[in-house]
């Protein structure tokens, strides 16, 4: 580099934790500028903290339709404070739906006025619909309707820590992020209740008294019992309430939970404890009565239902279901008006299926249909994200119903997220690419034409930016390719040699390296380079979006093949003439934190410094849904606990390891951590700790400018 060079790098800005780290006084202003949109039919609206109004499909230029201060000035109780939320629920009539702590409003900006109010206080997990505009919702453990007139109805009376209602269930596995499910109509609601009087309490503690609480948690650690979950109907029409009868609940997961478009069935996809038996079945929405069992999958390792069935908007007699059993997730419709023979059929993955109902392959192929987006309801055709271009692209595709042809709808290149329209005619793309922030366009899903609305200059421009790649290694099985990211140092020279930092999940249900904008670097990453350490992230088999051979590789010996892949990565790290071997240190968190610990106690002669946070240290801890479906249980899998189990690992550990948790982990429960520490004391070695009070698996606000910092300090002190 010559002197120019150097005059020009010194002249450019340095980076802060305050500027790159969530949490961070100077965040916001560093993260790519961003639109937030949403629809009124198929018009486009923008939400902001003041005001909400009309975008231009064809240039983004924006209409102010109304101003929060207009409203608020109709408000007689609390003001609304921000319209960032702001919905359009009615396709025909110019109404925003608006909401603060007390009302909830609909606004007719036309005449401006308000033309109805439903009170929300003390309201959570609260769901609206727009068809009755009843909401569900919870309040002091008991769950609530009340209906457009105001009216409300106390559903439960048995609620309490231990009888949940209208909430997640299954620890929010299997897709579920909600407990209650309106039908189409309006005038249904399915809910979940959950009896975890059984599940063992987790003793957690409130340090911040005078005296510490006892604050505990429910926590069913895996081979342990479970809870039970059962799902009522309650009819507004009538006011009655059942419950389906799903017969015995225990050691079975109710998922994804769908209505008939006439709102007189309920679907469900019923799981075994076991995980590898899954069916979808129909009730009667009246009677709770069971109706028919209409698909089957099993798997020799685990099947993982993750999408509700939906039905086409424009055949009330055909859905989508959504499944993996050809080796990656596709799209698959049934017909309900054709009833074939269930045979038995199988696969080359493990998986055996049965289907009750005419079913067509609407999608197939070495890729993954990574969400279906929804439908051009005009021109009968489904918008889907799908990883096709490349297994760490994610584009949007049409699919012509009838012949299965797919066309693309975007640029081809980064990572797109689309939102739909009502009428699914039109849709905006969010996307990035490895040189670009953020983009938006609109697109015509019938035409596949694009308008550009909306360039996020570079925040980081004016800043001194690492150098950002992207490549192939093969994995340990010597044929599968692994994508890695490297964050060079600011100021590289090839013929110095950096310390390195290899940062890991390596869990399910992630990835660390994709198309998007400096290939998904953590900006923590550009700190450590702007220091002078080369990072290199590395995406094991395990991690997501690659298949169900590459996920399901793991299958009851977590950790292991994911090492044997990182050690791949290591050998690559080797071959460069600038990584100083001699100074490679590791870094994860949760997963991560497992293979930081896993890592540096199996290869102690390899990584000098490692920093692991919220490890699991022991699957045995870990709680049902997730770990038994990766482990099974500790009773019929005793050597792969015992394998993968970090306790007995204790005695390897040879460099610097600081281990750093939130005290009161819900997730990974302090347990782990600690009992690891005393294998530690007990075995002669020495990790260093520090716990966050008061924190859960992590840090929220600006104590994680904090971590961040105590990270880059440890590798500060021992790795450089």
């Amino acid at each position: 580099m010559d002197n120019t060079q150097t005059t020009a790098s010194e002249q450019l800005k340095q980076f802060t934790l305050e500027d790159l780290n969530f949490g961070g006084n100077n965040y916001r202003n560093m993260s790519p500028a961003n639109m937030y949109l949403t629809w009124w039919g198929d018009k486009l609206m923008y939400q902001d903290a003041e005001e909400f109004g009309t975008v231009d499909l064809k240039n983004g230029n924006r209409q102010t339709i109304i101003t929060l201060d207009e409203v608020n000035k109709l408000m007689s109780e609390d003001k609304i404070h921000s319209a960032m939320n702001v919905k359009f629920p009615y396709s025909d009539k110019p109404l925003a739906l608006l909401r603060n702590s007390k009302q909830r409003i609909l606004f007719d900006w036309m005449k401006k006025k308000i033309v109805w109010k439903q009170n929300c206080t003390g309201e959570t997990y609260s769901d609206w619909n727009r068809n009755s505009k009843a909401v569900a919702f919870v309040k002091e453990n008991q769950l609530y309707v009340t209906d457009s007139d105001g009216k409300s109805v106390k559903l439960t009376s048995d609620g309490s820590r231990e009888i949940v209602y209208g909430q997640a269930v299954h620890r929010n596995e299997f897709g579920i992020m909600t407990g209650t499910f309106w039908s189409p109509d309006g005038l249904h609601l399915a809910y979940y209740r959950m009896d975890q009087s059984m599940v063992t309490d987790y003793p957690q503690v409130n340090t911040f008294t005078r005296v510490a609480e006892y604050e505990p948690d429910k926590y069913p650690m895996a081979g342990m019992t479970s809870h039970k979950v059962s799902i009522g109907v309650y009819d507004m029409t009538s006011g009655k309430t059942i419950y389906l009868k799903t017969g015995d609940p225990t050691d079975r997961y109710f998922t994804n939970i769908a209505w008939s478009p006439d709102s007189k069935t309920i679907y469900i996809q019923e799981l075994n404890r076991d995980q590898n038996e899954m069916q979808l079945v129909s009730y009667d929405a009246t009677t709770g009565n069971k109706k028919n069992v209409i698909y089957e999958e099993i798997s020799d390792k685990y099947v993982e239902p993750l999408h509700p069935i939906e039905f086409l908007p424009w055949d009330n007699g055909k859905f989508i279901i959504q499944s993996q059993r050809d080796g990656y997730n596709h799209l698959y419709v049934m017909d309900t008006k054709t009833q074939v023979y269930p045979e038995v059929h199988k696969t080359g993955y493990g998986v055996k299926y049965r289907q009750h109902l005419k079913t067509t392959q609407l999608t197939s192929g070495e890729f993954v249909v990574q969400e279906l987006i929804g439908y051009n309801k005009r021109k009968k055709s489904i918008i889907i994200l799908s990883n096709e271009k490349s297994p760490i692209q994610s584009n949007i595709f049409s699919i012509n119903t009838s012949n299965g042809k797919r066309t693309g709808l975007d640029n081809g290149r980064g990572v797109h997220y689309g939102v739909l329209s009502e009428t699914g005619t039109m849709l905006y793309d969010k996307y990035s690419e490895p040189d670009v922030p953020r983009n938006i366009e609109t697109v015509n899903t019938t035409t596949a034409r694009r308008n550009m609305i909306f360039c996020a200059p570079d925040p980081w421009k004016g800043y001194n930016v690492p150098e950002y790649s992207c490549g192939t290694i093969k994995a340990d099985d010597g044929t599968t390719d692994l994508y890695y990211r490297m964050v060079k140092p600011v100021g590289f020279d090839p013929d110095k040699k950096y310390p390195t930092v290899i940062y890991v999940y390596g869990g399910p249900h992630a990835h660390n390296v994709d198309a998007r904008w400096h290939y998904m670097s953590r900006s923590w990453e550009t700190y450590m380079a702007q220091k002078g350490y080369l990072l290199f992230i590395l995406d094991n088999r395990g991690s997501e979006n690659r298949g169900l051979a590459f996920e399901q590789a793991t299958f009851r010996h977590l950790g292991q093949e994911e090492m044997k892949d990182q050690m791949r990565g290591v050998e690559y790290l080797k071959s460069l003439p600038y990584v100083d071997t001699e100074r490679i240190g590791v870094h994860g968190w949760s997963f991560g934190g497992f293979m930081t610990i896993s890592l540096m106690t199996n290869y102690p002669d390899v990584f000098k410094v490692g920093v692991a946070g919220g490890p699991v240290i022991d699957w045995k801890w870990y709680e049902i849904m997730y770990g038994e479906r990766y482990m099974d249980t500790p009773e019929s899998n005793p050597k792969g606990y015992e394998q993968t189990s970090l306790l007995n690992k204790a005695e390897n550990l040879k460099g610097k390891l600081q281990i750093i948790i939130g005290m009161n982990d819900p997730t990974v429960v302090p347990q782990h951590a600690l009992q690891f520490i005393n294998s530690c004391t007990e075995a002669g070695t020495q990790p260093d700790f520090f716990a966050y009070p008061g924190e859960g698996h992590n840090m929220m606000g600006h104590k994680s400018v904090h971590l961040h910092e105590r990270i880059t300090q440890y590798f500060e002190d021992y790795l450089k």
